[in-house]
């Protein structure tokens, strides 16, 4: 008997030790991003610069380039947000100019960004400063 009670604590506990690792692989949370965008003449290939963000991987001075222009008041675009030396970050933005509100999401990446999602609400605030407000989640545990 307290070799069966040996043997199911220690399956037990190599439940919970595994399911504590896996925890370890994911960081999730909310995300605060600003950005300002000076450089969006509303082309294809304009973009936004990021000033401020809650999360590590997300750096001043990197840029959100936007791959379709607005029609009829509405930018309905796949957006890539990336830094000169190599990570970047897919997603996709819903921006209503009418209202200076919108959604963007990002699916995956590269580097740094490889597991990287997110769902933000978009919006304008009384200076001109547009922010990202929503979460966040790496399913790695390099992407420090």
């Amino acid at each position: 008997m307290k070799r069966i009670l040996a043997l199911v604590f220690a399956v037990v506990a190599g439940i919970v030790a595994t399911a504590g690792s896996a925890t370890a692989t994911e960081r999730s949370g909310a995300l605060h991003v600003t950005k300002e965008c000076s450089q969006y003449d509303l082309t294809v290939g304009s973009f936004c610069t990021i000033t401020s963000s809650n999360i590590h991987a997300i750096k001043r001075g990197m840029k959100v380039v936007y791959l379709a222009a607005p029609a009829n008041g509405v930018l309905d675009s796949d957006v890539v947000l990336s830094f000169p030396h190599g990570s970047a970050a897919f997603g996709h933005v819903l921006l209503d100019f009418t209202k200076l509100q919108g959604r963007v999401t990002f699916s995956g990446g590269t580097g740094k960004f490889t597991g990287f999602h997110a769902e933000a609400d978009v919006s304008l605030d009384s200076t001109g400063v547009w922010h990202w407000d929503g979460t966040y989640t790496f399913t790695r545990s390099d992407d420090e």
